[in-house]
Order: C-alpha cells, then sequence, then structure tokens
C-alpha cells in the first residue's frame, strides 16, 4: 500500500469513528447508576458515592453525546436519582431504570446513525465495539448477538435496527406483564422498566404506543388509582402485543449478484430473501415492520410533523420529531446511503435538531434535501432552487437570522424619523407617503422583533416568548393575505400622497389659487417656478 493509499485510508478511518461515543465513560455510568440503586436498601451512603462516581463519568461522556435533547433529560434523570435518595429505594432504582433507558436510546441512535454513513468499504470494521455494547445492553448473547455483529458487518442496518428493536419490545412485554394492578414497588419498577424499553422503540412507527401513556400509569400508580391504573396496563399490554407483532418477522434485505443466496447465521432458511441489485430500494415487509424504504416513509413522516410543530412555534416538538429521523436513517436503503449528498443530509439534520429558534424553513429545506437524494437515486439531478435552500438553511439561521432582522426593524426606523423630521407631518399627502412605507416595512418590523423574540424564548425555555414567530407574517401561509393586504393600502396610500403632491405643485391637473393659499407651506425647499 503506497503513502497516498495509507493516508486515504487514515482519513476515511477517521471520518467513520467521528461522533462515536466515549464507550469506557458508558460503562463506568451504567455501572456506577446499578451498584446505586443496589446500595440504596443497606446504605444510602454507598449509594450517594456511587451517585458521585456517576457525575464524573456523565461529565466525560455527555460532550460525546450528539443528541442534546436526549443529554437534557440524561441530565435531568441524574438530578432526580440524586433527589431519590431521601425517599424510598424504589424511587432510586426507578430513576436508575429511566436513566439506562435514555443512554440505551443514545447509544443506539448513534451507533446506528455512525453506522449509516460510514463508508461501504469500512463498514465490516467500523462500530465493532459500540455493538458488543449495544449486544450486551440489549441482553443479546450467544447467537443472537453474533448475529447482530454478522448484520452490522454486512452493512444490513435494516436488519440491526430490527434485532434490537424487537429485543426490547420483548422486554417492554415482559414488564408489562408482571406489573400488578396494585399499589407497590414491584408494579412501580416493572411499569418504571418498560417505560424504559419503550424509550428504545418509541420512534420505530410501528405502534400507537406513546411515552406520555406509561407515563399517565405512573402517575396513576402514585396516586392510588387502581381502576384508572387497570385500564392503562390494560392498554398498554394490548399495544406492547401488536408491537411485538410488528417484529414478529425480519425485514428483507437487498443482495447484489455477487453475493451467495444461502441464508446467513442469522436469518433462518424459511425467510424469502430479495434477490435484488444492491441498487434496488427494499420493499415492506407482509408483517409491517419497518424495513428500509419504510424507513424514509418514516422520515417523511417526522418532518412533515416537524414542520407542523415548528410552523406553530413548537421548537420542542420539532427538534423531538428530527430526532425520529435521525433513527428511521439506519433503515434507509444502502443504495441511498451511498448517493451524493447523503452525508451533507446527515450534517444538515444533526446541526438543525441543535439549533435554536427553529422556523419552518429550516424544516422544509431538509424534506427538500431527502426529495434531492431519491430523485438522485432514480437517476435525476437535483434542483438548483432546492440546493440553495439547504445552503441558506444551513448559514442564515437561528441566531443569526434573529438578530440580523431585529437590527433591520430598528434600521427601519431611521427613514420614518428622517422623513417626518424633513418634511413635518402639516401636509397630508407626506403623511400618506409615510404610512405606505411604515406599511411596506411593517413585514420586516414584526419579523424582527417577534423573531428575535421567539429565538430568546427558545435558548431560555420560556414558553411565552416561544410563541412570538406566530405573530410573524413569514411563519406561515396565513401571513400571505395579510401581507397582500398591507401591500394594497401602502401602493393606495403612497399613490394618493404623491397625486397629491404632483397637484400641489403643477405637475398634475390645476391648482387653484385657493388651495394654494389654504396650503401655505408645501413642505419643500423650494416654492415651485
Amino acid at each position: 500500500m503506497n503513502r497516498a493509499s495509507t493516508l486515504f485510508l487514515l482519513a476515511a478511518l477517521a471520518v467513520g469513528t467521528a461522533g462515536a461515543q466515549d464507550l469506557s465513560a458508558y460503562r463506568t455510568l451504567a455501572g456506577s447508576l446499578e451498584a446505586a440503586a443496589q446500595a440504596r436498601p443497606t446504605s444510602a451512603e454507598r449509594a450517594l458515592a456511587e451517585l458521585d462516581r456517576a457525575e464524573t463519568a456523565y461529565a466525560q461522556l455527555a460532550p460525546t453525546l450528539q443528541n442534546k435533547q436526549l443529554l437534557g433529560g440524561l441530565r435531568d434523570t441524574l438530578d432526580s436519582a440524586r433527589a431519590a435518595l431521601a425517599r424510598t429505594p424504589a424511587e432510586l432504582q426507578a430513576q436508575v431504570l429511566l436513566a439506562r433507558g435514555l443512554m440505551r436510546k443514545a447509544l443506539y441512535n448513534q451507533t446506528l446513525t455512525q453506522l449509516a454513513h460510514t463508508p461501504p468499504d469500512l463498514s465490516p470494521a467500523a462500530g465493532t465495539a459500540q455493538m458488543k455494547l449495544l449486544a450486551q445492553d440489549f441482553g443479546l448473547t450467544g447467537a443472537p448477538a453474533a448475529a447482530l455483529l454478522q448484520d452490522a458487518q454486512a452493512g444490513h442496518l435494516e436488519r440491526v435496527a430490527w434485532r434490537l428493536q424487537r429485543a426490547a419490545a420483548q422486554k417492554v412485554s415482559g414488564a408489562l406483564q408482571a406489573t400488578p394492578a396494585q399499589r407497590s414497588p414491584e408494579a412501580y419498577l416493572n411499569l418504571a422498566r418498560a417505560t424504559s424499553w419503550f424509550t428504545v422503540v418509541q420512534d420505530a412507527g410501528v405502534s400507537a404506543l406513546k411515552v406520555a401513556q406509561f407515563e399517565s400509569a405512573l402517575q396513576q400508580l402514585t396516586e392510588g388509582d387502581l381502576p384508572a391504573l387497570t385500564a392503562s396496563l390494560k392498554t398498554l399490554r394490548q399495544g406492547a402485543a401488536a408491537l411485538n407483532q410488528a417484529f414478529a418477522a425480519p425485514p428483507t434485505v437487498a443482495r447484489s449478484a455477487t453475493q451467495t443466496s444461502s441464508p446467513s447465521p442469522a436469518q433462518p432458511s424459511t425467510t424469502p430473501v430479495a434477490a435484488a441489485p444492491a441498487q434496488a430500494p427494499v420493499a415492506a415487509t407482509a408483517s409491517g415492520g419497518m424495513t428500509a424504504s419504510g424507513g424514509v416513509d418514516v422520515a417523511y413522516a417526522a418532518l412533515g410533523r416537524a414542520l407542523t410543530a415548528a410552523g406553530h412555534s413548537d421548537p420542542e416538538t420539532a427538534r423531538a420529531e428530527l430526532v425520529r429521523v435521525s433513527a428511521a436513517l439506519a433503515t434507509f436503503p444502502a443504495a441511498l446511503r451511498t448517493t451524493a449528498g447523503y452525508e451533507t443530509f446527515v450534517r444538515d439534520l444533526s446541526a438543525t435538531q441543535e439549533r435554536r429558534g427553529l422556523r419552518p424553513g429550516d424544516v422544509q429545506a431538509l424534506i427538500a434535501e431527502l426529495g434531492g437524494l431519491e430523485r438522485s437515486l432514480a437517476g435525476g439531478g437535483r434542483s438548483t432552487v432546492d440546493v440553495l435552500s439547504a445552503a441558506v438553511a444551513r448559514t442564515f439561521n437561528g441566531g443569526l437570522r434573529a438578530v440580523v432582522f431585529l437590527l433591520l426593524a430598528l434600521l427601519g426606523l431611521v427613514p420614518l424619523y428622517l422623513l417626518n423630521l424633513a418634511f413635518g407631518g402639516r401636509n397630508p399627502y407626506w403623511r400618506a407617503i409615510t404610512a405606505a412605507l411604515a406599511l411596506l416595512l411593517l413585514p420586516v418590523f414584526l419579523e424582527g422583533v417577534f423573531g428575535f423574540l421567539g429565538w430568546v424564548g427558545d435558548l431560555s425555555g420560556l414558553a411565552l416568548l416561544r410563541a412570538a414567530p406566530s405573530l410573524t407574517l413569514w411563519q406561515g401561509v396565513y401571513g400571505l393575505p395579510l401581507r397582500a393586504l398591507f401591500t394594497a393600502l401602502a401602493i393606495g396610500l403612497a399613490a394618493y400622497g404623491f397625486r397629491g403632491l404632483c397637484v400641489q405643485f403643477g405637475l398634475l391637473g390645476r391648482s387653484s389659487a385657493g388651495s394654494m393659499t389654504a396650503q401655505p407651506s408645501l413642505d419643500w425647499d423650494e416654492e415651485p417656478t
């Protein structure tokens, strides 16, 4: 291997491992949390010491976690675990279970996202340590763990996602079945365990279950509302059964003509495998499980919900839906993941998840990018307008957009002030012209003031300020008729004002002596000749 090839391989390896989590800190955090839960019944001091070790491990792990929403949830859960030391041992154990669920979710998302855009020639070696840790965390040993690693090394990410989601769904169902409809520590812990495992599969798009239903059941158990708890457990168990049914059959995978048709150890010989070209999209399975092509549909659905949330000034929900898109990347067709522009789409998606002051245009740019990838895969060209839109959304967003439009809004007051200073307010025609200019600048004023307040609200978490962008005229389609109305009024006022000036100065029609007498001051530097 020559020097140039070596440098290229090292660079590719650097790209493939970029963004990987600190696995040592992950293991230390997991071990310390579980040790704290085990120590709490006999020694609160020992449990506190273990939580201190967990805090140190969290500080090492946090910079390597890409999903800030999961990171914030993990931070809150660790704080709740420390607060639970003063309460019952079951409280601390429940908080540890929830924290472990968030950790698994973060490792799952980040590992599959990393593998999804790892160069194909590096896929056999990429992410092996993460996959082994995932297998351990999900309780996969022996043949199931080996099958998981084999699918990961073969680049069958839809199969990797299915194996992990199926394991999580089985644990959700098992924990719910073990939850009695009574107020007891056993019921509380099993319900918390089910909630923890459901965190992994909540973005799969194959079940009607929501995290809020688990939270509601926990609240009912805490309050002792046993009739409501019984009904909730029945609903949750039915949803878990449907979830397991959705993951009953493995998704099919695309195979190239050079691959052998014999089944792998991870795949029983009775499972049909589509002998499709390597570039062909993967079809959905009859069981309704998420397949590669289904992953694109899930991404589009999540992007649509994110667009709706952004349009209603709800950036938190929008970012949560974008996290679902990231989770769906692992189930994209292999051909789509190798299409030119895919890496840029992944980077833009990750950056948008972290963006403050999220606006509908940011999500629209992502939708356009994903559509461009599909057109490229089908042999079509990418739209120049979509490429430019993505570039603008990438650079002119968040705080930069908010500050720029606030400055424009403030600067817009300058010509209005100067106009009034130069010509005063005695002449009705100049007043009409001033009003026309103010109406034309009104959308900029609203965008500058309320857009900036919305950005500040997103940074501070204040819901009242966060909703301010809804009052701008550029947030949604509802602003279009208002902008048209204000523009029409501005045109009418400007035409009225300039026509009056033309009449006063004899440029249009005839100005009578009476009218000249009635206007001794024409608000002009010189008398008309």
